[in-house]
């Protein structure tokens, strides 16, 4: 494509691109009702750095049509070699860690229309992928009522997929990943628990589940959580816990608790929680993994209710002690493993002059919204995101007496809003690069993560619901809707 451009004489001209996604995750029995944007830090870094090669242009060179013909000439590659840098790219991205919703531009790219094609590949791999885990992440975590939870999925990702799915999984508000490299990183402690390799290796050599257990609290005194189900987790791994941690607290420590990998979770929850504070371990945690999700823990917390009652236990007793390793769901998100993101031109520069550009397709919903835009977010009067607001550029939604919100298909559909309904218009698109410029600080984990909560604290509770969420509207004002349905119509009169 940038050959094209390059030989049509328009590979300088200033164009822009949007990068946004569809449609939220649908995992089949449920769909996400948001998404918590992801990624970008990796992509400034990777546009930061990036050089193209001499043996990459050699590359290049050698590769060949059906004909012999070689598909890149020189005078391309020449052009190409000189010019793959970023010196007239701006770039506005909604930062890490917002929620997002779809058709919402994430990602603005303005520059020389050779070159902002060429990102496109590498700018939707960086993104997409991290928002998509850090989205399954946040419902995790919300499901499972704000407890404890830790990344467990490296052995199950694809390859170096785990530790851009790792950092993800902490923006959405994963506690700690098992994956040490990435921890290292980005600042965490590494958490994780052993397998039940360490019991079957003491068992193979003629000692007992209770050996493997001792030797565990022998060398880790005061982290002790203790796998309990390699071979019965009721009548022997929690009894051979028990009696380390009474080994432990004779000796001046504290064990941390016990997890559970295998079984009916939430009826093993309930009794080992009933033994444990038989035993005088009314503080130790539970800790829960095999193949869980925000389904799974939403289902485990309500059989839970129902049950913990049946042997005299509170269910909050029992809940606010779990903490969940969740790996395999997450880490590939499980039920949707991608995200349709996608990479837009919507306007492009001709005799200086800024040109809407559009994507028609039978399915209006796959219709982009064309020309240089802003994103807006309306919140009402009691403080809640009621919808974003795509505008044009040189619209300002701030101040005004009526803000009319309008279906991005449908002429009939729209509805206003008084300015006393309206607490106030937030403008999303910030700045991270001008001309070439960076103007992007990175941001701790952190100070990411805080973006996600105060965000989800101003998202009403039926938009974050785990099944069936409401419908969260994402609209264009009139003059943007107008601009769309004429290009609609010019294009299809052409």
């Amino acid at each position: 494509m940038a050959q094209v451009y390059y030989r049509m004489g328009i590979h300088e001209q200033q164009a822009q691109f949007d990068h946004f996604f569809r449609s939220y995750p649908d995992y089949g029995v449920h769909h996400a009702g948001y998404c918590i944007n992801a990624g970008l830090e990796w992509f400034i870094n990777w546009l930061s750095g990036v050089e193209i090669q001499k043996h990459e242009l050699d590359y290049l060179r050698e590769q060949k049509g059906r004909t012999g013909v070689r598909l890149f000439q020189d005078d391309f590659l020449d052009w190409l070699s000189r010019n793959f840098h970023f010196d007239n790219l701006s770039i506005s991205a909604i930062p890490e860690g917002r929620v997002v919703h779809p058709n919402v531009p994430l990602t603005v790219v303005t520059g020389s229309l050779a070159i902002a094609q060429i990102l496109e590949t590498s700018l939707l791999n960086h993104l997409n992928f991290q928002t998509l885990i850090a989205t399954k992440a946040s419902r995790i975590k919300e499901a499972g009522r704000g407890n404890m939870v830790m990344e467990f999925g490296m052995r199950r990702a694809q390859y170096t997929g785990g530790n851009a799915g790792a950092r993800a999984a902490l923006i959405g508000g994963v506690d700690f990943t098992s994956n040490t490299g990435m921890s290292y990183l980005l600042g965490y402690p590494p958490k994780g628990t052993h397998a039940h390799s360490m019991v079957q290796a003491f068992m193979a050599m003629g000692g007992t589940e209770l050996d493997a257990f001792r030797a565990y609290a022998e060398v880790f005194p005061d982290e002790c959580l203790l796998l309990i189900d390699t071979i019965n987790t009721l009548e022997s791994g929690l009894p051979n816990a028990i009696k380390v941690f009474d080994e432990l607290r004779r000796k001046g420590h504290e064990p941390i608790g016990v997890r559970l990998d295998s079984g009916d979770l939430a009826y093993l929850s309930v009794r080992v929680a009933r033994i444990l504070n038989e035993a005088g371990y009314p503080n130790a945690k539970i800790i829960l993994s095999n193949e869980l999700d925000e389904l799974v823990l939403w289902q485990i917390i309500t059989q839970i209710q129902e049950e913990a009652p049946e042997v005299g236990l509170l269910a909050d007793e029992v809940i606010n002690r779990l903490i969940y390793g969740v790996g395999t769901r997450l880490i590939t998100s499980h039920g949707d493993s991608a995200l349709d993101g996608v990479y837009k031109l919507v306007a492009i520069q001709k005799d200086g002059q800024w040109k809407p550009a559009l994507k028609i397709s039978e399915n209006p919903a796959k219709i982009p919204n064309p020309g240089q835009k802003k994103v807006w977010r309306v919140y009402d009067k009691r403080d809640k995101a009621h919808a974003d607001l795509i505008s044009l550029q040189d619209e300002d939604p701030r101040g005004l007496d009526t803000v009319t919100l309008h279906h991005p298909t449908e002429y009939q559909v729209f509805h206003k809003l008084d300015s006393e309904k309206i607490s106030h218009c937030e403008p999303l698109l910030e700045e991270v690069m001008k001309d070439g410029k960076m103007l992007y600080t990175p941001c701790s984990i952190e100070e990411i993560r805080a973006r996600r909560e105060a965000d989800l604290e101003h998202l009403d509770l039926g938009v974050k619901r785990i099944l069936n969420p409401h419908i969260y509207h994402v609209s264009l004002t009139p003059r943007l809707f107008q601009l769309k349905q004429d290009l609609i119509k010019r294009w299809d009169k052409s």
